[in-house]
């Protein structure tokens, strides 16, 4: 009971340190606390203080596939995003998954990797993996087949603002304005998208 009670108070404190405002104490043992939270019990606070998108990302992946005579097919873009997109749409209650898995593995992956794409921690390499887990499972399931690596590619394009009322139309954002950045291309395990 002893032992039940000390680790209860220690998980409080060390999650308390992690979402209270920068203080000595916080950084000084700043390694602890994000080795206990990371990524169990990781605070995210967006259901309170909403934290709208500002652009719109459209994640599509292609595959590679060796045949016996050693060619290697590379496959034409699938469009994950859109997969989720028929998923919500006119869909009454929709799964959490469908509207925000895809999403948020990006977001994670974004936030723990630079434009490099090296994976430098173990929490961006998980990121990086839960990445390709979701986009293999998504393309195996739509599309069959084996392959042995997967690339990703996203596309950001910004919202345009809102036409102000009785003000004049905000010209629509032009094709080609986004920005799109290619992933490298990671190996998948083919007992990793069920084959």
């Amino acid at each position: 009971m002893f032992l039940c009670l000390a680790t209860a108070l220690v998980h409080v404190l060390l999650v308390f340190l992690h979402v209270a405002p920068p203080n000595p104490l916080s950084q000084q043992y700043s390694r602890q606390v994000d080795a206990w939270v990371f990524p169990l019990f990781e605070q995210n606070w967006r259901l309170f203080a909403p934290d709208p998108e500002s652009v719109n990302r459209q994640i599509s992946a292609r595959t590679t596939h060796t045949t016996p005579d050693g060619t290697v097919r590379v496959s034409g873009w699938f469009d994950l995003t859109a997969v989720d997109s028929s998923a919500v749409r006119h869909n009454a209650f929709p799964s959490h998954t469908a509207q925000n898995m895809l999403r948020r593995a990006w977001s994670s992956y974004l936030e723990n990797h630079a434009t490099d794409d090296q994976s430098r921690s173990q929490r961006a390499l998980m990121t990086q993996r839960y990445l390709t887990n979701i986009a293999s499972d998504r393309v195996a399931a739509h599309r069959g087949g084996s392959f042995e690596a997967i690339q990703l590619r996203v596309v950001t394009v910004p919202i345009t603002a809102p036409t102000p009322a009785g003000g004049p139309g905000v010209a629509p954002v032009a094709r080609g304005a986004g920005d799109t950045r290619y992933l490298p291309w990671w190996k998948v395990e083919a007992d990793s998208h069920g084959n």
